[in-house]
């Protein structure tokens, strides 16, 4: 096994890697500097657009573009024009909040959740599914810092997590793969009994929890049944949102956080985009946005 920072660019909150399967890129973003970049892996190449706002995260839209979840709420986004389309904005009344992590299911519905952005932290946060016909739909609050939105191979299982020290859980539900409805969530795991809290999340081709471990310098492989099966150690000390991608979806790509880090330590690439090969495991291709 590998892992090496293919683009060092020191984001201060490097998260939402989504792969392009058609375009071979991974798409990633630096959230509080409102960047959205795309990364070329045979030519190493990262380019850079700027939104103008925070985003949170993005997915790959099949009519072509992305899809972005930013302050102001959802967005259709053209990187080749520039062009901007406002679809909603579902917390206008929520001025502190932004959206952070998402996920795209496997009929092409947009899952996202919001979070307070600054000061004390307060379970202000709420998920949201933009349908395919671009309508919005709140779901779960009472969250602090929504992460972790991921599906199984036959998107009948949603996870979702909330980062937040006091919670710092990852929860699984029943999911209506006909109506994009989310059944009660059940507790999948505990991450106290690991360094890492739960920050991005993604599931590999064997149905298996991949978790980015935020300040515990880890990555883990957690089993259908909540089991560790592998921890990863990481050269940083915040990896946010594990992505597999490659021709073969047999590169697992990380983004970190490059900001609020432990005094002293070395950690020179904090920021930046990894890229870990040769661990024998495959990812999925993700699903496009619909609408």
């Amino acid at each position: 096994m590998k892992i090496e920072c293919v683009v060092p660019s020191h984001s201060k909150v490097g998260e939402g890697a989504v792969w392009d399967d058609r375009a071979q890129c991974l798409w990633w973003v630096d959230i509080p500097a409102g960047l959205i970049h795309r990364y070329d892996p045979v030519t190493r190449a990262n380019t850079t657009q700027d939104f103008a706002e925070p985003v949170g995260c993005i997915a790959v839209r099949d009519a072509g573009g992305l899809v972005v979840a930013a302050r102001s709420g959802f967005w259709l986004f053209d990187p080749e024009t520039g062009k901007r389309h406002h679809l909603a904005d579902p917390e206008a009344h929520l001025p502190q909040n932004r959206f952070n992590d998402g996920a795209t299911d496997l009929q092409g519905r947009f899952w996202a959740g919001t979070m307070k952005d600054g000061g004390a932290p307060e379970p202000q946060g709420r998920f949201y599914c933009l349908h395919t016909d671009r309508t919005v739909h709140p779901w779960k609050d009472g969250i602090y810092t929504t992460n972790g939105l991921a599906f199984s191979p036959d998107g009948r299982q949603m996870y979702l997590s909330d980062s937040n020290p006091k919670v710092r859980r990852i929860w699984r539900c029943s999911y209506d793969p006909q109506t994009g409805t989310p059944g009660e969530p059940q507790e999948f795991f505990d991450t106290r009994s690991v360094a890492g809290r739960p920050d991005g999340g993604t599931v590999d081709a064997e149905g298996c929890y991949w978790m980015a471990g935020v300040s515990g310098w880890q990555l883990y492989r957690l089993s259908p049944e909540g089991e560790v099966l592998q921890i990863i150690d990481m050269p940083v000390e915040k990896p946010t949102k594990p992505m597999f991608g490659g021709r073969e979806f047999d590169t697992l790509f990380v983004t970190s956080i490059g900001i609020d880090l432990a005094e002293g330590s070395d950690q020179p690439d904090a920021g930046g985009l990894f890229a870990i090969t040769g661990l024998g495991i495959k990812g999925l291709p993700q699903p496009r946005y619909a609408g």
